[in-house]
């Protein structure tokens, strides 16, 4: 039989505000790296422009680092060459994320 605890030891905790729950089980739930992931996307179509956003897309953003995968060798190169431009828009549209560098590699746009 279980025993309930006698109220001198039962603690009450004031009521927390609800920005600060909807906040926590967000970065529990991980909707915060979704919509991270979602700005950096729009941030690269714009910064890329039509022609390239359409032959690639955001991968990750690590300490910095944002990675881009493209369609071929040409457009890694191609993105190569434009890469200080790229990033001056890119730490324009996305200041909070810090990015710094590209990380380009070929693979799979699909």
């Amino acid at each position: 039989m279980i025993r309930p605890l006698p109220r001198e030891k039962m603690t009450s905790r004031p009521p927390q505000p609800i920005g600060d729950l909807l906040g926590e089980l967000m970065a529990r739930r991980g909707f915060a790296r979704v919509q991270a992931a979602a700005a950096c996307e729009n941030a690269w179509r714009d910064a890329a422009g039509p022609l390239l956003a359409s032959q690639s897309r955001v991968g990750s953003a690590r300490r910095g680092v944002l990675e881009v995968i493209v369609a071929s060798s040409l457009l890694a190169q191609e993105v190569g060459f434009q890469k200080a431009a790229l990033l001056a828009q890119l730490k324009q549209r996305l200041p909070d994320e810090g990015i710094h560098d590209l990380r380009v590699r070929v693979g799979r746009i699909a």
